[in-house]
């Protein structure tokens, strides 16, 4: 897929005012209908080890017929690089490969993991990943005897993809930088009718129960951005591209992005395209990426 933000230049459809994400005078939507079902989650560390030893390790939750599994994607470049990918499924295992230069060992133990409503598990379970026996990342809440006295380096997300399928309703959290809180995001798809006959389409999207946008006119406005700040103090443009749900029927997908901005003058598809693999990535700082699917593969 290609990223989102490629779709935006200066002549996109575009809607740039800024919203401070304190009191708001537009009424929040409480949806009637049950959120759709999240179905599958990939998350995207970046883990500092040394200045010269830098990876992405990318983790890929599924839940299908056969129960809830992941995989790992280990790459030095970016996420959609020739990375080398393995499936570990479920259950407990112990696994150790090769990546470029790097010895990379994974340890899992998924067979006490509890599940909320998605393929990610809540708690019940870790994972290990080591690279040439130092401690890359580490997710879970539950102890591994042998992972204590390792040397550690640094890890943080950078990108985290959530697919869903269901109804025009989808709810999600995202925490958008370490030491922030953790927002409650919410995106409904309405169809306001006159009679009996359809008068047109809107998006509300609202953040910890607050409305922060309402884009009607959705013919002409499938595509664009907002700016906001969040009550942490953070800058975060909102995009949407839902092009595909007006005028692609066999293919109804929508794209949602979230994502930290470095400040007011910066443009986003800019900054993309400015940095390196490596050259400073904490500056276009935490992604979040929603593919709401109407009609699932």
């Amino acid at each position: 897929m290609r990223s989102i933000t490629s779709c935006y230049n200066e002549h996109a459809v575009r809607i740039s005012d800024s919203y401070c994400s304190g009191p708001s005078n537009q009424a929040f939507l409480c949806p009637k209908e049950s959120p759709s079902v999240r179905d599958s989650v990939a998350c995207t560390y970046r883990v500092d080890l040394s200045p010269q030893k830098q990876l992405l390790i990318t983790l890929n939750w599924t839940k299908k017929l056969m129960g809830h599994g992941f995989d790992i994607a280990i790459s030095n470049t970016t996420p959609t690089s020739n990375s080398n990918s393995r499936q570990l499924g479920k259950g407990k295992g112990n696994e150790t490969f090769q990546v470029h230069d790097f010895k990379i060992q994974v340890r899992w133990d998924l067979s006490d993991a509890k599940y909320e409503s998605g393929p990610e598990p809540a708690s019940g379970f870790y994972v290990i990943v080591l690279v040439d026996s130092e401690l890359g990342l580490r997710l879970g809440d539950k102890e591994e005897e042998s992972w204590e006295e390792v040397k550690a380096g640094k890890s943080s997300m950078l990108y985290r993809r959530e697919r869903f399928c269901g109804s025009n309703i989808y709810a999600t959290k995202a925490q958008f930088c370490e030491t922030g809180v953790v927002h409650e995001i919410l995106i409904k798809w309405v169809v306001e009718e006159e009679g009996s006959k359809t008068k047109g389409h809107v998006l509300y999207v609202s953040i910890d129960k607050k409305t922060i946008l309402e884009v009607k006119r959705l013919r002409w406005n499938f595509r664009g951005n907002q700016a906001i700040f969040l009550e942490d103090g953070l800058m975060v443009d909102v995009m949407w591209d839902v092009h595909d749900w007006l005028f692609k029927p066999s293919n109804r997908c929508a794209v949602f992005m979230f994502r930290t901005r470095s400040g007011m003058d910066s443009r986003l598809w800019l900054e993309e395209k400015t940095l390196g693999p490596h050259k400073d990535r904490h500056r276009i700082g935490f992604s979040l990426l929603l593919c709401a699917c109407n009609n699932p593969d």
